[in-house]
């Protein structure tokens, strides 16, 4: 008889892969393509699991029981660059005892977790398929998502662990450790699973097998908890127009488009198919944009898809998308908002297959004036632009002053491609940063050009990059500044990955702006703090918060 934690050694492939084995364990967690086992009476020793996943779709185990499995041990990998997961699929199975022995969980507290990412990658590794538990008192960093998953701080952090805590209670990622990963569960079973915000908080244990997914660690959870849930309202700008300024706020739209997708047209009808319009998206962002925002002067659009959505078509013209984010922010404000933008080749631009995003402006006509001529896409000459999002530069004039504004939009490469801490080579490497840099380093020459014509601008949008990064020092130089560094370390975020809170929305502008004390700048929270209800889609108009500047001109 083979003990399980020989089949699940400390190295990350098993020396027993392709091999027929026979083990004893008891059934910890039952799963949509087979079940977690334990071995029993079996004390952790800190360097290898005694636990594994039985790979099994035609199977029921018995949650509690006492198995005698056989089957091939297989090392699992989800894509290259994943770590392997070893596993035993399932040839024969016999119930030695219903219920069987209790397995004792194991801990998870701050003391537990060691600080380096590689440290903790080899305690993880070793924990895999493991009963843990994290105690009750945790408070959630992650809003509910309609997956089902959840995320926690340990509210008794290491001194030399520590984030930086926001007022809602939330964990702002640091320089020095900005992949940091925090504990968390999924919970398969809906019903169990609550909606709920950041700054909640766990009022019972939570007990289940470590499972290796999404390139990440999570505890499989099956049965109901309880939370304290946190209160969250959406933030407000105290930023208002006036005369010889101009706001502009920075709007994400997440993928917005007015068109329901046909099944037959889409690449994926399982992700590609929404109904924005009849789900009340557009409502929301209008709301933003007038509520929260106080209609400002600009508003710098990014992830604006064309007029049939995520179809695989030739349109590009995303006219209808505009006309009825206008029409709705009139009916609320009043003021009739016109946009512009400049189409992209169809598929030249990357985002969701099909949708051919763009980043756009709309503005206020009674305050700003468009200067059209001077409306140009740049960088698409360069390589490092290829495939991605072009920078949008509009030139704007506030009526009342005359003066001038160089507004430029842009969404960078994504970090989609990002290597996690726990990949077996590489760790942590993004794999597109260079690209990032690229781009930045195209954006600061044509600030540079604008600085030579004495033109005042602002630089915008989603740059997919934190205030720290390579990306923010090349495109900011030593002649521009960073909004964002303006505000205190709590208030530096507009983005919740996975519990971390972090900047990926930038404001930049010309040193001697901010020396003059000439611009302000504001992060509208709320929106990244909110949960949705599990098993249900997403309602949330995007997965930003919002971003506004007020730059005096004169």
């Amino acid at each position: 008889m083979v003990p399980i934690r020989e089949v699940q050694g400390e190295n990350l492939y098993s020396p027993f892969s392709g091999q027929q084995v026979r083990t004893i364990g008891v059934v910890t967690a039952v799963m949509r393509r087979g079940f977690f086992m334990q071995t029993p009476g079996v004390e952790w020793n800190g360097a290898a699991s005694d636990a594994i996943f039985i790979y099994s779709t035609d199977w029921n185990a018995i949650p509690g029981a006492e198995l005698e499995i056989s089957g091939e041990v297989v090392d699992y990998l989800k894509h290259e660059t994943a770590k392997p997961v070893t596993q035993i699929h399932l040839d024969q199975i016999r119930i030695r005892k219903a219920p069987g022995p209790e397995i004792q969980a194991i801990d998870i507290t701050a003391d537990f977790l060691p600080a380096s990412n590689s440290a903790l990658a080899q305690l993880l590794n070793s924990l895999e398929g493991m009963l843990l538990r994290i105690p009750r008192g945790q408070t959630f960093i992650a809003p509910s998502n309609p997956h089902g998953d959840y995320v926690l701080a340990l509210d008794a952090e290491r001194a030399d662990n520590s984030a930086v805590r926001t007022e809602h209670k939330g964990a702002i990622i640091s320089a020095e450790n900005p992949l940091r990963w925090y504990p968390g569960f999924r919970i398969t079973n809906y019903n169990h699973a609550p909606r709920l915000n950041v700054g909640s908080v766990l009022d019972t244990d939570v007990i289940g097998p470590l499972n290796y997914r999404v390139d990440s660690y999570q505890m499989a959870i099956q049965h109901p908890f309880k939370v304290q849930d946190a209160f969250v309202t959406l933030e407000k700008s105290s930023l208002l127009p006036a005369t010889g300024a101009l706001t502009i706020m920075t709007l994400n739209c997440f993928n917005l488009d007015p068109h329901v997708e046909a099944e037959s047209k889409v690449m994926n009808p399982e992700q590609d198919i929404d109904d924005d319009w009849g789900e009340g998206r557009f409502h929301t962002l209008a709301q933003a944009v007038v509520l929260q925002a106080n209609t400002p002067d600009i508003v710098a659009l990014q992830e604006i898809q064309d007029n049939d959505g995520a179809e695989l078509t030739d349109v590009v013209d995303a006219s209808e998308t505009y006309r009825l984010l206008i029409k709705t922010i009139e009916q609320l404000s009043g003021i009739r908002y016109r946009w512009i933008d400049i189409s992209p080749e169809v598929g030249a631009d990357g985002g969701q297959p099909g949708g051919n995003i763009r980043n756009a402006f709309l503005y206020n006509p009674l305050r700003v004036e468009l200067l059209q001529q001077h409306t140009e896409v740049f960088g698409g000459d360069k390589a490092c632009f290829e495939g991605s999002r072009k920078p949008l530069l509009a030139v704007f004039k506030e009526k009342e002053s005359g003066e001038k504004l160089v507004c430029i939009n842009v969404h960078l490469a994504s970090k989609r491609h990002q290597n996690s801490i726990f990949a077996p080579f590489e760790p942590g490497v993004d794999a597109k940063l260079g690209v990032r840099v690229a781009q930045a380093a195209v954006i600061h020459r044509k600030m540079q050009e604008l600085r030579e014509q004495g033109l005042n601008y602002y630089v915008t949008g989603d740059f997919n990059d934190t205030e720290h990064s390579q990306t923010l020092a090349v495109i900011t130089g030593d002649d521009s500044t960073n909004l964002v560094d303006l505000l205190p370390p709590e208030e530096r975020y507009d983005y919740n990955h996975r519990g971390k809170l972090q900047v990926l929305m930038h404001g930049i502008v010309p040193n001697e702006m901010v020396d003059n004390k000439r611009a302000e700048y504001e992060i509208i929270h709320g929106n990244e703090l909110v949960g949705v209800k599990p098993g249900e889609e997403s309602d949330k108009p995007s997965d930003h918060a919002y971003v506004i500047a007020k730059l005096q001109l004169v």
